[in-house]
């Protein structure tokens, strides 16, 4: 006889739902003129980025931990994470008032370290141990083998993926008028089960589409292959969503409750974070501009329909506002990267600006190093343009006046190499 496959029963997301008004109060569902000018349709935002912890995280670690047994409290838990799930288990333990090992890698930013003390406070230690997640998951993992503690997965759990379903019940409580598609990011897939569970049983019209950054789409990959299956190598920009492989429970729901799942490159991403900030002054993290960076993939379906993005998270380091802002413009194809081997000459860069740049390109970044007894010297050189279009005008002038150069964005190991 075949083992009962698990799916997030109604009353068991209702009791969630329950449990967590203990500690929160629902975020708001809001409309959104920009983006519903822009596709012609009326969009809403689920606004997880106000939470208390600024991140829906906070629903699944609260209602996982409250369910523990009486021991299994007194002993104690303990997770790894470098972000969000962290900050919602350290909130869980100080409102419970039960002990927490938090593991986080070394890596970890100040910032996010100092997040998780001070919303755990006297109730947790944080742990820094190894360079990478997966390290400090095994650190944690061993910890509680050995101490006798209980483990909260960040989203592998019938539990975790109830609270997480909590956000599906608020946004039908919310809304005045049916929804036609839900856009949900996914990480290791238990938000996109949960609100995907809510919405099959209670209203299966609405399309959930899943979104993934396109440097981890591990929940598509498997979901393609039709089974779990881990990525070797992810890019971590997108961090609330960078996961190598999936949960098995969570990809077993995923694969019955989403219609779609769209992959969005990361760069897109960092376009929609500074689009929101400059239109709606709204901030947030890369995993929160997931969902809405997936509209333009639907541009067509979606006009005229009622449209819900969950904003999953806003646990955004300001200091990373430079790197999103790079990232965006070579996504957009407004900056680019060249070696320029100039002759040793006076004069030979002024040929350059004056002769090859447009009246609207600027240089933005310049990297010399004097070679000598050379008759040529190679200059690492960024130029931002105005309009993308402007590119072929300008390597169009660069042959015509005979520049020597080598072009980085199409190399990217160079690329990665010289510029990082």
């Amino acid at each position: 006889m075949s083992e009962k496959r698990y799916f997030p029963a109604l009353n068991d997301v209702m009791t969630a739902e329950h449990t967590l008004k203990e500690i929160l109060e629902p975020t708001p569902l809001l409309h959104n003129r920009t983006l519903s000018q822009k596709f012609g349709a009326n969009v809403a935002l689920k606004r997880e980025d106000l939470q208390m912890v600024r991140s829906y995280k906070i629903r699944g670690a609260y209602n996982k931990i409250r369910s523990l047994t009486e021991e299994q409290r007194s002993s104690g838990i303990v997770c790894a994470s470098a972000g969000n799930h962290a900050q919602g288990v350290a909130l869980s333990c100080n409102k419970l008032g039960i002990v927490g090992k938090i593991f986080m890698p070394v890596t970890t930013p100040k910032q996010k370290i100092n997040q998780v003390k001070m919303f755990g406070g006297d109730q947790i230690e944080v742990v820094l141990s190894g360079d990478t997640f997966d390290e400090a998951n095994a650190a944690a993992e061993a910890t509680c083998l050995k101490e006798g503690k209980t483990f909260i997965p960040p989203f592998n759990d019938p539990k975790i993926i109830e609270g997480q379903g909590t956000v599906g019940l608020e946004i039908l409580q919310q809304s005045s008028t049916a929804i036609d598609y839900i856009f949900v990011p996914i990480g290791g897939g238990g938000l996109a089960s949960g609100i995907g569970a809510v919405y099959k049983q209670m209203s299966p019209h609405t399309k959930i589409i899943g979104v993934e950054p396109a440097g981890a789409a591990s929940m598509k990959l498997s979901v393609e292959r039709g089974e779990v299956t881990s990525l070797q190598e992810i890019d971590k920009f997108v961090d609330g969503a960078a996961v190598k492989r999936v949960g098995d429970i969570t990809f077993d729901i995923c694969r019955q409750v989403l219609d779609d799942i769209v992959v969005v490159p990361e760069g897109k991403v960092c376009s929609t974070i500074l689009n929101l900030y400059n239109f709606d002054a709204i901030v947030v993290e890369p995993a929160g501009a997931l969902s809405i960076s997936a509209l333009d993939y639907y541009a067509e379906q979606i006009k005229g329909k009622n449209v819900v993005c969950v904003v999953s998270g806003s646990n955004n380091d300001i200091v990373r506002m430079e790197d999103i802002k790079e990232r965006s413009l070579l996504y957009e194809g407004l900056k680019h990267y060249f070696v320029v081997r100039f002759p040793q000459r006076a004069g030979a860069l002024q040929d350059f600006v004056t002769n090859v740049l447009g009246p609207h390109d600027d240089i933005t970044y310049f990297e010399y190093n004097k070679k000598t007894n050379r008759d040529k010297g190679p200059v690492l050189i960024g130029i931002e343009l105005q309009n993308p279009d402007d590119f072929s005008g300008l390597t169009q002038r660069m042959l015509e006046h005979n520049i020597d150069y080598q072009y980085l964005n199409a190399n990217p190991s160079l690329f990665e190499f010289l510029i990082g």
